[in-house]
């Protein structure tokens, strides 16, 4: 991009004008402030995985490169970072075929059936574009380009010294992405927010590995056993059956001018997904979002939580074990980094970026031990479920990321570690906050040394 120059009086008089508008237009200031907030729907915490990084993190709302330092607190000032290791999701993807099949069905119904007289029913009707097509199938969004934009500038300001330029020009930061377009895409924004912030024209490879980064296609136990097994979703199936759902679905129904018999638990999710997309995607607060109130986006969040509880968290042993690969794999390249500097020779690797999946997260979260409440989550306990740790609308929005970074603490050769998640600061289970690399590493030596991938993925031998 060519340079833009001002000459000094332009500057000068930009200056009076902004701040003349300043002194003359508050109202319409707070005005503006007050549209900000009101685009944004109520529900809108309620999204799970469909939801925006900025509503788990709302101060970027009102600046996208803003930086909490205050996360690292728990290092002593004389700590230096030593190696960043991040696996993120990619970022705000459009729906996917399937999504957008069931939402095509839901809305003809609507514009062909609805009889309903609220102003928003004849927005839908009449005045709402379909916008959604099959081809698109989860291809990353333009907002998602910008979601690794952004979060590749701010770890940039969290890690100066190594999310820097010549840690880039250095080959000392690698790249990882999973064969899908939309990580791949996302992987290439996170190396653009970069080099547009150097303004640098360096060509940084990156490798594909599905292996890695998407461990659950290549896991025969788990698709075995849980993708491929019926009734391994049982919960969720029940729950979508259940009185919660079909409340939704009349309330839905009577709002609509429908009769009940056709709002399903499809069509409910289909507006559910109607509200989440147009607002992830095009920041509207559409009037699809009118069709739930906050207890129903509740029961939808937790309609989701259950099916990502039992297809990728806690509901399976063999869900967290699938990712051990993964696992191993964070591990070894901390280990490098401990060696490297113990020894007193440069860190090879001062930063590693893995794109992946929401499916790539949640199962390595559940091996680490988070987010795990004491009861497990099931269609009959949605009321007593209200403040559960396992929620992915906090945990996995759109560009959801686990940074683990190490530091060298002057403490007799001893290195500490901080993570964070969603650049928020995440303390390990039993843990400290930044505890030391090697009482990190002993917590977890049982599953260094039996968290084999090709042993727990091994489908077990058929009886005869």
């Amino acid at each position: 991009m060519g340079r833009i120059y001002f000459r000094p009086t332009c500057i000068l008089y930009t200056l009076y004008a902004f701040l003349g508008a300043i002194i003359c237009c508050r109202p319409m200031l707070k005005d503006a402030r007050a549209t900000v907030t009101s685009s944004i729907p109520t529900i809108a915490r309620y999204f799970t995985t469909k939801g925006r990084y900025e509503e788990v993190n709302p101060h970027l709302i009102g600046d996208i490169y803003a930086v909490n330092t205050s996360v690292l607190q728990a290092l002593s000032p004389g700590c230096r970072e030593m190696h960043l290791s991040a696996i993120i999701r990619h970022g705000t993807r459009y729906p996917t075929s399937k999504n957008v099949e069931k939402m095509q069905r839901l809305y003809n119904l609507i514009v062909h059936k609805a009889s309903g007289n609220a102003i928003w029913v004849r927005e839908i009707k009449e005045k709402f574009v379909m916008r959604y097509t099959e081809e698109m199938d989860g291809r990353l969004a333009d907002k998602g380009v910008l979601d690794h934009k952004h979060l590749a500038v701010r770890l940039s300001k969290l890690f100066p010294s190594l999310v820097s330029r010549e840690k880039l020009r250095g080959g000392k930061i690698s790249f990882v992405t999973s064969s899908k377009h939309r990580c791949v895409n996302s992987t290439l924004a996170f190396k653009r927010g970069l080099t547009d912030l150097w303004s640098v024209e360096e060509e940084v490879e990156h490798t594909v590995n599905d292996t890695l980064m998407r461990f659950f296609d290549e896991c025969p136990r788990f698709v075995k056993e849980v993708e491929e097994k019926p009734g391994s979703m049982a919960e969720r199936d029940k729950f979508e059956l259940g009185p919660e759902m079909q409340r939704v679905g009349e309330k839905m129904a009577d709002r609509l001018g429908l009769p009940y018999n056709l709002i399903n638990a499809d069509m409910a999710q289909a507006a559910f997904h109607f509200c989440a997309y147009e607002f992830a995607l095009n920041t509207v607060n559409s009037p699809w979002c009118r069709l739930f109130d906050e207890v129903d986006a509740q029961v939808m969040e937790y309609l989701n939580d259950l099916k990502q509880y039992w297809k990728r968290g806690y509901g399976h042993l063999i869900n967290s074990q699938s990712s051990c690969i993964l696992f191993h794999d964070l591990f070894s390249r901390l280990d490098k980094a401990a060696e490297e500097s113990k020894s007193g020779g440069p860190i090879s690797e001062a930063v590693s970026i893995q794109v992946g999946h929401a499916e790539t997260l949640l199962p390595l979260l559940t091996l680490l031990g988070l987010f795990k409440d004491e009861v497990r989550l099931t269609a009959a306990n949605f009321a007593a479920q209200g403040g559960r740790s396992f929620r992915t609308s906090r945990t996995l929005p759109y560009a959801a990321n686990l940074v683990v970074a190490l530091y060298d603490c002057d403490e007799g050769g001893e290195l500490r570690v901080q993570a964070l998640l969603n650049e928020e600061p995440l303390t390990f289970p039993g843990m400290e906050a930044a505890p030391l690399y090697r009482v990190l590493r002993q917590h977890y030596l049982p599953l260094l040394k039996s968290c084999v991938f090709e042993e727990v993925c091994r489908l077990p031998p058929q009886r005869k």
